[in-house]
């Protein structure tokens, strides 16, 4: 065989081992980042002063008239349509963020569920923000599959969670959960995975306010 008749067998060997390694990086990359994002006790939520007072329980507080107000959240929901948590100014805002690659999301989602079916009549909205997930079939998937019954919004690439205030939330510590209290403003964070008891321990100050 002649040198030229060689030749794009090789170019085309070397685009093929060139492609198996970016598809191998770009994999290794996503994985790196949700494994960095999952955690069932993480505590980053970077700097910023945002008057959170941590108690013995992981879960940190803020007092009111010194509470930061939430950021606007609005967009496309994971079941369709649109979503916007100031429709529900009012109410007590429990605020989870959750993805369906996540095992501690998995393990808290019955809690929550049965959190919110207990509380909704109380005035307590809960809203998830899915985030990082790479379809939003699975997204459903994981809703059908957890009977997950409140509205979360489509955060795909985790835009929405950079619209808080340095230090309220963080892409590597999911899941995370806010209180937020009728004013719009963030009473209580969470940023592990919650028991159904510590969830409505979190919940109930928020609630008892007047």
């Amino acid at each position: 065989m002649s040198a030229a008749s060689r030749a794009p067998l090789c170019s085309t060997s070397r685009n093929r081992s060139r492609r198996a390694a970016l598809t191998a990086a770009a994999g290794g990359a996503v994985a790196a980042l949700l494994l960095s994002a999952c955690t069932s006790g993480g505590t980053a939520g970077g700097g910023g002063d945002t008057n959170f007072v941590m108690g013995k329980d992981g879960i940190s507080t803020a007092k009111k008239g010194t509470r930061a107000a939430a950021p606007d959240l609005s967009g496309k929901s994971v079941a369709g349509g649109q979503l916007d948590i100031a429709a529900y100014k009012g109410k007590v805002v429990v605020l989870n963020v959750w993805g369906s690659w996540c095992a501690p999301c998995r393990a808290e989602a019955p809690g929550f569920q049965k959190v919110y079916t207990d509380l909704k009549d109380q005035g307590v909205q809960f809203v998830g923000i899915n985030t990082l997930d790479t379809s939003n079939d699975n997204a459903l998937a994981f809703e059908k599959q957890q009977g997950i019954t409140y509205p979360s919004l489509s955060d795909p690439k985790g835009k929405l969670l950079l619209r808080f205030k340095k230090g309220t939330l963080s892409l590597q510590a999911i899941p995370s959960t806010l209180v937020i209290d009728r004013e719009g403003k963030i009473a209580a964070r969470s940023l592990a995975a919650l028991s159904e008891d510590r969830l409505r321990k979190m919940i109930a100050p928020v609630l008892a306010e007047k």
